[in-house]
């Protein structure tokens, strides 16, 4: 089932959300809703918050991006990105290397609103699969962006916080021009 999608300005996508701890058909069903509405709205990713539910719980799908990453290790070994896509966690952990990139980047809160933003390239994600089974994902490239940046929703924090302080001057703008043409739907 496609869920709304909820918009910048709604304080459930700044709670800092409570893990999960029971895995339920229910929290199956749930996901599997995230990965229809993140698909109906062309979106690599979508967290748990953005359809008003505070849970650590995210979905990301990066097979129809050009070249998502670079590699993928999943407990150790090198592992087909097919296999594991759409990714469905919980309770993330994340540690990212020291290398930096710089990649466009929008939100599904946020439509229409883009801009550029500095995060870790590569990434160690320790991560709970809707099976119960833990494991740890490294990778890099737009795979390691998504986890960050669905990771941050659960936290709380929103793609615009890691924006230069130039950008958020302009991101203002196209935010109140978002409000205007969304807000009414």
């Amino acid at each position: 089932m496609i869920r709304d999608i909820v918009l910048y300005g709604d304080p459930v996508l700044r709670v800092k959300c409570p893990p999960v701890t029971q895995f339920t058909p229910e929290l199956q069903a749930l996901a599997d809703d995230m990965i229809e509405t993140m698909e109906a709205a062309q979106g690599v990713g979508l967290a748990a918050p953005q359809i008003g539910e505070t849970i650590r719980l995210a979905v990301v799908d990066v097979t129809d991006a050009g070249e998502p990453c670079t590699f993928l290790k999943i407990d150790g070994a090198d592992t087909p990105l097919a296999e594991i896509m759409p990714l469905q966690f919980t309770n993330p952990e994340l540690s990212m290397g020291k290398e930096k990139a710089i990649m466009n980047e929008g939100c599904l809160s946020f439509p229409e609103v883009r801009t550029e933003i500095r995060r870790g390239d590569r990434l160690k994600a320790k991560l709970t699969l809707l099976n119960g089974r833990t494991i740890l994902l490294e990778t890099d490239g737009l795979l390691s962006r998504a986890i960050q940046h669905e990771t941050d929703h659960l936290n709380g924090i929103l793609f615009i916080d890691r924006a230069t302080p130039a950008a958020k001057l302009s991101l203002k703008k196209k935010i109140h021009k978002m409000w205007d043409q969304y807000a009414g739907e």
